[in-house]
């Protein structure tokens, strides 16, 4: 059944990218908005995590305000899919338009001090057309980490996917990326990471909105090894066709600690800062796994219950 279900994703995202990016944007956008409406209805399992990821933003929010939220997030994340497979088809001066950051100083003044700079992202906006205008509108080559995907065909087509974009992709398993990460940045480079999902179960505990959750280290561990800048950024949709964004300013290395004492300070640093990007734009934000501690603890199974 599962390989089943493999195949029926890799040839739903293999019609995305070569399907969708043929479409006139206006329509992309329209079916974008349909799709995302249809799944909000059926309310299945990832809009029902993201509703509740999002009480935790929101933690005042009434149920009305929670579903349209959700209805919103989903719209958001839509979107991201459909620019995403739209993305390869996009001309040069479409990518440098198509992206707005604020404080931009903090990543040219870092990458002109030959240091290296970790770029460190949450589930925000479209990370993929931040790096799109990374590599066109500033003409600077980066490095990445993706998450191996089921089946190895879908993972072959992110990657491609991401390498047309002038991204250098690394397997997330396997032992060698910390390494690579590391060489580039003593080099000067850059490396961008999606940091605000620990996928190793051996993350850093971080409070988020109130409650505690695991992020990953490598992001400060790499800035702590190589020297190299840590910057957070956020980013966010409006009204326009232009995605907006803020490059947050370094986070700096503890001069004293054990390397996880300074570990845990400057990833509660990155987590902040999400925070505050999240807070603002919470409709932006894709989570739609369980990210929280509580979420994650095993719920007991129906022996170990009290009563009958």
């Amino acid at each position: 059944m599962s390989t089943l279900r493999d195949r029926l994703a890799d040839g739903a995202y293999a019609l995305g990218w070569s399907t969708v990016k043929k479409l006139p944007e206006p329509v992309a956008v329209r079916l974008g908005r349909i799709i995302a409406d249809l799944a909000w209805k059926r309310r299945g399992s990832g809009v029902r995590r993201l509703e509740s990821n999002y009480a935790r933003v929101v933690p005042d929010a009434t149920p009305e305000r929670l579903s349209e939220l959700s209805r919103a997030g989903m719209r958001s994340y839509l979107r991201y899919w459909m620019e995403s497979f739209r993305l390869p088809a996009w001309s040069a001066e479409r990518v440098r338009t198509g992206f707005d950051p604020k404080d931009l100083h903090h990543l040219t003044d870092g990458l002109a001090a030959g240091k290296g700079v970790v770029v460190a992202l949450p589930h925000l906006g479209n990370w993929d057309l931040a790096g799109a205008w990374a590599t066109t509108g500033l003409g600077i080559p980066f490095t990445t980490v993706a998450e191996r995907l089921k089946p190895e065909s879908l993972y072959d087509r992110f990657v491609a996917y991401r390498e047309g974009l002038g991204m250098e992709v690394l397997p997330h398993s396997g032992g060698s990326a910390f390494g690579t990460l590391a060489r580039r940045l003593r080099a000067g480079g850059l490396v961008c990471l999606v940091a605000d999902r620990d996928l190793s179960s051996s993350g850093v505990e971080v409070e988020f909105f109130g409650e505690k959750a695991r992020m990953p280290a490598g992001p400060a561990l790499l800035a702590q090894q190589t020297g190299a800048l840590l910057l957070p950024v956020t980013l966010w949709f409006d009204d326009s066709p232009v995605m907006k964004g803020r490059i947050h300013p370094p986070v700096e290395i503890p001069a004293t600690g054990t390397r996880a004492e300074k570990t845990s300070v400057m990833t509660q640093a990155l987590a902040d800062a999400f925070a505050t990007g999240i807070a603002d734009h919470p409709e932006d934000w894709h989570m739609l796994q369980r990210l929280w501690l509580a979420d994650l603890e095993p719920r007991p199974e129906p022996s170990d219950r009290e009563g009958p």
